[in-house]
């Protein structure tokens, strides 16, 4: 008897058969042996023709579900991941417990960007296979790529407590616990990991940023050093390497890396930028600049790299272009409250104070405990003359941030520009604890101890110039007032410009150079600055003392008075148009040149003398055509020389500089013209004259956006009064 094979048998020989073509990577063929059994209508089979057939219909569900699991599977290696899906969700209404196919399906989806349906797929594998660790991490990738952190983590976890020498899920446990910042335990993990993965490379470089993150910049080295020693072109490593050696101040090396690192993958944008943080580092600004540019051209939503950029243009003074950098990192990252304070800075730079405003009121929405954008606000305020705001502002920086250096100091002259003397001599001595003023290193250079303002009597009182020519001429009237206290020998330490001026001070009893006062100051009992004394002797607006009245030499005044009596009848001005180039204003406080005074040649009977000395002089060497000025200033020697020329004047006409305070000392008038912005604190505000002065100075104040030429008109117009 011959015996004739079940149906059921032939459709399961037919799988087995399409299964071992499969496997020995004949997909075409093992996709048509297992055609007559599809039977999914409109769905082509590799000759193109229907695979709808009528011996799918007398196959078990069972045989014809592993047919469409074989085809889906066949498909997807013939990369036709349309026809793959069909098959395979096919599959899955022929046999809906179908485990491998969630599987198989989930990873197709992920493949696809298609990771919501990816995630329901793999759920419904760990549903039926919920002892099955591989279910569980697919599943976790699944969540991890959708953002659902915790989720993926605590799937990565069941997976390894199902199987613990998982290596790939103990490592995808790291990567998820390190961007939860779980630090600790993401080390934990990546060590883990790595007894499984000995020689995987990324393990060891993930682990060296958790060891650097864990602030242990040895063993994070090692684990770099390591990847590298795996995968010596590792562009990861080396720039993260390179980033760890410039934290270091192994700057030379953190660049061979980073380079190194561009060499491999020149569109490394992460590699540039850290170059760029290093260059910087260097101050060798210009090829900072050029990375960053690189890291922005490969990345152009790398907002880091923008702001990284704006720092560096800013630092060239290239302010517009800092600006747009600014901008752009702003533009990628909204919340970049850094930006936005730094953009309100080059903002202020550009006079543009109220867009600055701005800018810092948007910084602190952001972060209100951000206290470099109240300081920022606060001195942008000040500018503004907007002073209870900017009071207000300053003290919030200092509520942050107690020891805010920058925010004391200008609340300290915001409060003296304002004649609130009680409150401002106090916070003016915090310059003692600012190291980026010169007032921080006296203390240190200095042998002797700093006087805070107890009894004098029978002391010896070392007087030390740190502060401007200016400051010395104005707070010069204290040195009578400390000899009152009972000093038994006062030395004042200044600049030789002021030595013969200052030996003639009540109050004085020698005059020295720094450095020899330097050497002998273990000799004193104390010392002290002068801009020091309001404090300890409790000077207010109302108790200012009188501004000493300088001795002029009687033979330098015969000296200068010959080439004086030289010029025509008329009222005899001196003129000073240019300060220090040092001073920190002087871009405000000086007049661009001289021609900028050129309206007060009109005066009549109006004869000027230049008494401007430095930045500026060569002007007065060649005056006006159409009007003769005398040059003096730069043929004078010092601050004597000076005295005795503005002693034999009418009248003198001067930018905010030492000379105003020469020219009221000696008691005469003396018309001062102040910059738009920053004018200092001792002209106070909104006033036409000074406290300092109260008999000889008059006042010409600027309005904010106002030309010098405006300023020089008020002077004409005074002049012709006169």
């Amino acid at each position: 008897m011959i015996q004739t094979p079940t149906r059921e048998l032939a459709h399961a020989d037919l799988n087995q058969q399409a299964a071992s073509l499969c496997s020995a990577g004949h997909y075409a063929e093992a996709l048509a042996s297992v055609a007559p059994l599809l039977d999914v209508a409109g769905t082509p089979d590799a000759s193109g023709a229907d695979c709808a057939s009528g011996a799918a219909q007398h196959a078990t569900p069972a045989a014809r579900a592993d047919a469409l699991n074989i085809a889906g599977v066949c498909s997807f290696a013939l990369r036709r991941f349309a026809q793959a899906e069909v098959y395979w969700r096919e599959c899955l209404r022929t046999k809906p417990d179908y485990a491998e196919v969630y599987d198989s399906l989930g990873m197709l989806m992920k493949s696809c960007g298609r990771l919501s349906a990816a995630k329901s797929l793999y759920r419904r594998w760990v549903a039926l296979r919920p002892s099955q660790a591989r279910a569980h991490h697919s599943l976790a990738t699944a969540l991890y790529g959708l953002g659902y952190k915790e989720e993926a983590e605590a799937s990565y976890r069941h997976a390894l407590e199902l199987q613990p020498d998982y290596a790939e899920a103990r490592y995808n446990h790291a990567l998820v616990l390190h961007d939860l910042q779980r630090l600790e335990e993401a080390e934990a993990a990546y060590r883990q990991a790595l007894e499984g993965l000995p020689e995987h490379a990324e393990t060891y470089n993930n682990l060296g940023n958790v060891l650097a993150a864990l602030g242990r910049p040895d063993e994070a080295d090692a684990a770099f050093r390591q990847a590298l020693t795996i995968r010596p072109q590792y562009p990861e490593a080396l720039s993260n390497l390179g980033a760890l050696l410039k934290q270091a101040g192994r700057f030379a090396e953190a660049e061979l890396a980073c380079r190194l690192a561009l060499a491999v993958r020149p569109d490394y944008a992460e590699a540039h930028f850290t170059l760029g943080t290093t260059l910087a580092q260097l101050q060798r600004l210009h090829e900072a600049e050029a990375a960053y540019r690189d890291a922005v051209a490969h990345r152009e939503d790398y907002a880091e790299a923008h702001y990284n950029l704006g720092l560096v243009l800013a630092s060239l003074e290239r302010l517009s272009e800092a600006e747009t950098a600014y901008r752009d990192a702003i533009r990628w990252r909204p919340d970049l409250v850094h930006a936005h304070n730094n953009l309100g800075c080059v903002l202020r730079l550009q006079d543009r104070l109220p867009d600055a405003v701005g800018a810092f009121v948007h910084a602190l929405s952001l972060c209100p405990e951000l206290a470099e954008a109240h300081y920022n606000l606060g001195a942008t305020l000040a500018q503004l003359r907007r002073l209870p705001e900017a009071e207000s502002a300053y003290r919030r920086a200092l509520v942050l941030r107690a020891d805010y250096g920058d925010a004391r100091f200008g609340l300290a002259v915001l409060l003296l520009g304002m004649g609130r003397f009680d409150e401002g001599w106090p916070l003016y001595e915090c310059r003692y604890e600012h190291a980026g003023f010169v007032h921080f290193s006296t203390r240190k250079r200095l042998s002797c101890p700093q006087w805070q303002g107890d009894a004098l009597r029978g002391r010896t009182l070392l007087v030390w110039q740190e502060d401007g020519l200016g400051d010395m001429i104005q707070f010069s009237r204290y040195f009578a007032l400390l000899k009152a206290r009972g000093a038994s020998h006062i030395v004042f330490a200044c600049a030789p410009s002021l030595h013969r001026l200052m030996s003639e001070v009540e109050g004085v009893d020698a005059v020295l150079d720094h450095d020899t006062a330097l050497a002998g100051s273990s000799r004193y009992d104390c010392w002290t600055s002068l801009m020091s004394a309001p404090l300890h002797l409790g000077t207010a607006v109302a108790t200012i003392p009188p501004a000493p009245r300088f001795a002029v030499q009687a033979a330098l005044a015969e000296r200068w008075r010959a080439e004086l009596d030289a010029l025509p009848a008329g009222r005899r001005i001196g003129l000073v148009w240019k300060g220090n180039l040092l001073h920190h204003n002087d871009t405000h406080r000086s007049m661009p040149s001289l021609t900028e005074l050129a309206p007060l040649w009109s005066v009549p009977d109006a004869r000027f003398v230049s008494l401007q000395k430095g930045a500026g002089e060569d002007e007065a060497r060649c005056p006006p055509a159409n009007q003769p000025l005398l040059d003096l200033g730069s043929r004078v020697a010092d601050y004597s020389d000076t005295a005795a020329i503005v002693s034999q004047l009418d009248l003198v006409i001067c930018v905010d500089t030492s000379t105003a305070h020469l020219a009221a000392s000696l008691g005469k008038p003396c018309w001062v013209m102040l910059p738009a912005r920053d004018v200092d604190w001792r002209w106070m505000h909104e006033r036409a004259d000074s406290p300092w002065y109260p008999d000889t100075l008059r006042l010409f104040r600027r309005a904010p956006g106002e030309s010098w030429a405006v300023s020089v008109e008020r002077v004409r117009q005074a002049l012709m009064e006169k």
